[in-house]
C-alpha cells in the first residue's frame, strides 16, 4: 500500500498492511509548525517520513483564522464587511515596544496590544469586557457570497500550485477553513469568555450564526472546486468542558460542526476533528457529529480518556488518531519511545487507528534525542506485526 492508500483504508474502516503514521507537519510551510522540508535539523525525519508515514498537507487558503495575533489574523479570508477596518500603531513606552492593532467600525474601536521588552513579551487580547464583546459581536460579518467568492478566487492560484507540487502518494491535501467560534475565542480574554457563556450566551450565539452563514459559502466553494479530500476541524475544543458547560459545547460547537461534517460528507470527502483535553465527558457528542476520525485522544494525566475507553463509547464507527505526547519526544530514550508505541498499538490492535504525536513539531533547533525519537516512532510502527 502507498501512504495514501493506507490513510483512506483506515478512514473507511478497512484493513491496512501496516499501521498508518501521521507526524502532523504538512508538505508546504505553515504558521503552525516548523518547515520540516527545508529546516536542516528535520531532514532525516522528513526523508524517513516518505517511507514510513503519511502526510496531510494542511492548508488554509491563506492565513489561518486561528493565528495567535490579530495583526496576522486580519489577513485571513475576510471575517467582516469592508466597513470594518484595521489600524496599526507602534510606539515606545517605559523602555518597551508597544504594537497595537485596532479593529475600527463607525468611530469606535477595540485593540490588541503586544508589549515587548527585555524581560519578555505579553499580549492583551482585544475582547476584554462586556462592552468589548458587544462591540465585536455588533460588527457586520461578511456574508455577501459574490465578495467572498471573489476573495477566494484570488487565493486559488497559490493553492493550486501547492496542490500540484504535493506528491499525491504521500497522503492528501487537507483544508482547515475554521469554525464559527474561532474568531471569538482567538480574540477573547479567556477569564471573561467562560462567564460570557452564561451571561452573554444569546449575543454570542447571534455572532456564531452569522459567521456560520459566511463559512457555509467558504466550505461550499471549496467543495465545489474539489480542493481537498480531507477537511480538518480544529475549533471543537475551544468551547468545551471544563472551560464552559456541556450545554454551551452543544450550542456553540456541536450543531455547527455537525452541519459542516454533513456538508463535507455529501461531497464524498473525509473529516478529521481535532480535540485536546478532557474529551471523555463529550464523546457521545462526537459520535453524533459523525467525523471520520478524531485527533487526539489523550490519556491521563494530560487528558482523561484512554483509547480503550474511547473505543468503548464510539465503537468502530470512527478512526482514532494519537496519542504519544509531544513532550515525550523530548524526554524519552529510544527504548522508552519504542515501548510506549508498542503499548499503544497493542491497545488498538485490530481497531481503526492512526499513530501520531499529540502536537508539534515546534522546536528549532532540534535536539538529537528528538530526531532519534521521531525515527524510532516511525520505524517501530512500520515493524509492528501486520494489522488484523
Amino acid at each position: 500500500m502507498t501512504a495514501r492508500e493506507r490513510l483512506f483504508a483506515c478512514l473507511e474502516g478497512k484493513a491496512t498492511d501496516r499501521v498508518p503514521v501521521w507526524l502532523l507537519f504538512p508538505y508546504h510551510p505553515s504558521h503552525y509548525y516548523v518547515d520540516v522540508r527545508n529546516y536542516p535539523d528535520y531532514k532525516p525525519i522528513f526523508d524517513a517520513s516518505k517511507k514510513y508515514a503519511l502526510m496531510l498537507n494542511r492548508r488554509n487558503l491563506g492565513i489561518p483564522s486561528d493565528a495567535r495575533l490579530l495583526s496576522v489574523r486580519k489577513n485571513s479570508i475576510p471575517l467582516f464587511t469592508p466597513e470594518v477596518s484595521y489600524r496599526s500603531e507602534v510606539f515606545e513606552q517605559d523602555g518597551a515596544k508597544i504594537l497595537r492593532e485596532h479593529i475600527v467600525y463607525r468611530g469606535r474601536s477595540i485593540f490588541e496590544e503586544q508589549h515587548m521588552c527585555e524581560s519578555g513579551s505579553r499580549i492583551k487580547k482585544p475582547i476584554n469586557s462586556d462592552s468589548d464583546l458587544e462591540f465585536f459581536c455588533s460588527l457586520p460579518v461578511e456574508t455577501d457570497e459574490r465578495r467572498i467568492r471573489r476573495e477566494l478566487e484570488t487565493r486559488l492560484p497559490e493553492y493550486q500550485k501547492e496542490k500540484q507540487e504535493f506528491p499525491k502518494k504521500y497522503g492528501s491535501m487537507m483544508l482547515d477553513l475554521g469554525e464559527p467560534i474561532i474568531p471569538l475565542y482567538a480574540g477573547a480574554n479567556l477569564e471573561e469568555y467562560s462567564l460570557w457563556s452564561i451571561t452573554q450566551k444569546e449575543l454570542v450565539k447571534d455572532f456564531l450564526d452569522r459567521n456560520m452563514q459566511r463559512l457555509r459559502i467558504i466550505y461550499k466553494w471549496s467543495l465545489e472546486n474539489d480542493l481537498a479530500d480531507i477537511y480538518f476541524l480544529v475549533g471543537t475544543e475551544l468551547a468545551s468542558p471544563p472551560l464552559v458547560s456541556r450545554e454551551t459545547f452543544r450550542n456553540w460547537i456541536v450543531d455547527y460542526d455537525k452541519e459542516l461534517i454533513d456538508m463535507i460528507h455529501s461531497y464524498g470527502k473525509k473529516v478529521i476533528q481535532h480535540y485536546h483535553g478532557q474529551i471523555r465527558e463529550v464523546l457521545s457528542e462526537f459520535s453524533y457529529m459523525g467525523a471520520d476520525a478524531i485527533h487526539t485522544i489523550e490519556a491521563p494525566p494530560i487528558g482523561n480518556c484512554t483509547l480503550t475507553q474511547a473505543y468503548k463509547e464510539l465503537g468502530d464507527n470512527v478512526t482514532l488518531i494519537g496519542n504519544i505526547q509531544y513532550d515525550d519526544f523530548r524526554s524519552f530514550s529510544k527504548n522508552q519511545m519504542a515501548a510506549a508505541i508498542n503499548s499503544v498499538l497493542d491497545e488498538c490492535r485490530g481497531r481503526r487507528f492512526i499513530l501520531s504525536p499529540t502536537a508539534g513539531p515546534f522546536l528549532e533547533p532540534l535536539p538529537r534525542q528528538m530526531i532519534e525519537n521521531y525515527i524510532t516512532f516511525m520505524e517501530t510502527a512500520w515493524n509492528y506485526p501486520r494489522q488484523q
